[in-house]
C-alpha cells in the first residue's frame, strides 16, 4: 500500500487519525448544543440546528478549531467543557503501536494538528502522545489551517522536510487535498475516524482503518 523505502519524514493528523474522532464529535454534536440551550433558554433541537450552522459557516477556515473563537461567540467556557468528557479521549485501532513502530523505523515523526492548543493540551494530558513522536506543530502558531497552501509553507521553514519524500496521515480529504497540491508524494486516509459512525468509502486516496495492516507492511 505504501513505499516505505521513500518516505523519510511522516506528518501525521491528530484528531480522527490517531485519536477517536468520538470525544470530539460527542462533544459538537451533542454535549455543546445541550449547554447552549440551557444557557440560552431554548429547545435542544432548536439550538442543535443553530449551533451546526453556525459552527459550519467556520468551515476550513482557522476560527473552526480555535476554543478561544467559540468561547467568545457562544459566551460558553468551551475548553472546561471539554474536561467534563475527557474520559473519551482514547486512541483509534493500532494507533499506539503505529508510532511506536514508526520511532523504532527511525523515520522523523511529526504531529501536525488544527486543534487548539487548548484542545491539544487536553489530549496530551490524557494520552502523553508528545512522547510519541518527534514533535507537535500546533496550526494555531502559524495562522493557517492545513487546509491552505500557507500552512505547507511555514512548515517547511521550522520543520524541513523533502515533500516527495513525505508522508501525511489524515482524515480529512481538505487537508490531504491541500497537501497534494504542495507535492507531498505520499498520502493515506482513514476510513473510519469516528469509532460509533459508519466507515468512510474513500476516493482518490490510500485507506485504511486500522493501523496494524499499515505496521505490517513497515
Amino acid at each position: 500500500m505504501l513505499d516505505w523505502q521513500a518516505i523519510d519524514t511522516v506528518l501525521l493528523d491528530m484528531d480522527g487519525t490517531l485519536l477517536d474522532l468520538h470525544f470530539d464529535s460527542h462533544f459538537w454534536l451533542e454535549l455543546l448544543p445541550e449547554r447552549y440551550a440551557r444557557h440560552h433558554g431554548l429547545e435542544l433541537e432548536a439550538a442543535r440546528r443553530w449551533l451546526h450552522k453556525r459552527i459550519r459557516q467556520e468551515q476550513g477556515a482557522l476560527s473552526w478549531y480555535c476554543l478561544d473563537y467559540w468561547t467568545e461567540q457562544l459566551g460558553l467556557p468551551i475548553a472546561q467543557l471539554k474536561r467534563e468528557i475527557m474520559d473519551r479521549i482514547g486512541f483509534r485501532p493500532g494507533a499506539r503501536e503505529f508510532l511506536q513502530a514508526l520511532r523504532a523505523s527511525g523515520r522523523r515523526t511529526v504531529i501536525a494538528t488544527n486543534a487548539h492548543r487548548g484542545s491539544l493540551s487536553l489530549k496530551i494530558e490524557v494520552t502523553a502522545i508528545d512522547t510519541l513522536v518527534d514533535l507537535v506543530i500546533c496550526s494555531h502558531d502559524f495562522g493557517y489551517p492545513k487546509e491552505e497552501q500557507a500552512f505547507w509553507h511555514a512548515l517547511q521553514e521550522v520543520e524541513p522536510f523533502d515533500p516527495q519524500r513525505t508522508l501525511l496521515v489524515d482524515d480529512s480529504l481538505a487537508v490531504l487535498a491541500s497537501a497534494r497540491r504542495y507535492g507531498l508524494g505520499h498520502l493515506l486516509s482513514i476510513t473510519q475516524p469516528d469509532s460509533t459512525q459508519p466507515a468512510r468509502r474513500i476516493e482518490g486516496y490510500e485507506a485504511t482503518n486500522d493501523f496494524s495492516e499499515v505496521i505490517a507492511a513497515l
